[in-house]
């Protein structure tokens, strides 16, 4: 019985300072640091693609890479990071963009290029940036919005998962270079 009562006085305990911290962290002020990126649980040893491709969640970002040609640069010494959108994010493209994409391999390479920074940016560094040259060229606007941060007009959901050759951020849009 007297288990059960600790056990059960230490899980009352950690909730209530629990909700003590969240209300000592409270506030909404504008000025406020952005909101903690969810970082990723340490990633399978790995390269970038091979550890996209462990999570599961970017299948048609890997059938995008392989139909541009773009899997052994990923997979090569680097460092790269890389805004990657899930699958969802591409399911959300206007119907028949990725088809359009898939069949236009300079286009698809573009669009691919303008997810990638040439070495390796974590998240702390991603934050207080207002903008990265993608290897695609072009400029990419890096902003925090309320507590968020904004790669473009996508929203880093998880960020700093970590590959042999570079960082993996996950974002919830595919962006287009204008």
């Amino acid at each position: 019985m007297k288990v059960v009562r600790w056990r059960t006085a230490l899980l009352l305990a950690g909730a209530a300072f629990a909700s003590l911290a969240m209300v000592a962290c409270g506030g909404d002020d504008d000025e406020a640091a952005p909101t903690p990126i969810p970082t990723a649980p340490p990633a399978a040893s790995g390269d970038i693609i091979e550890v996209a491709t462990a999570a599961g969640n970017f299948t048609t970002l890997a059938r995008a890479l392989e139909a541009a040609g773009l899997v052994e640069t990923l997979k090569g010494d680097g460092p790269f990071t890389v805004f990657a959108p899930t699958d969802e994010a591409f399911a959300a493209l206007p119907a028949g963009t990725l088809d359009s994409l898939l069949a236009d391999r300079d286009q698809l390479t573009k669009v691919l290029t303008y997810h990638v920074v040439a070495g390796k940016v974590t998240s702390d560094q991603v934050a207080s940036l207002s903008e990265a040259t993608t290897v695609e060229g072009s400029a990419l606007s890096i902003k925090v919005e309320n507590g968020r941060v904004m790669v473009g007009d996508a929203t880093v959901t998880s960020a700093d998962v970590e590959a042999t050759n570079g960082v993996i951020h996950v974002i919830d849009r595919v962006l287009i270079p204008e």
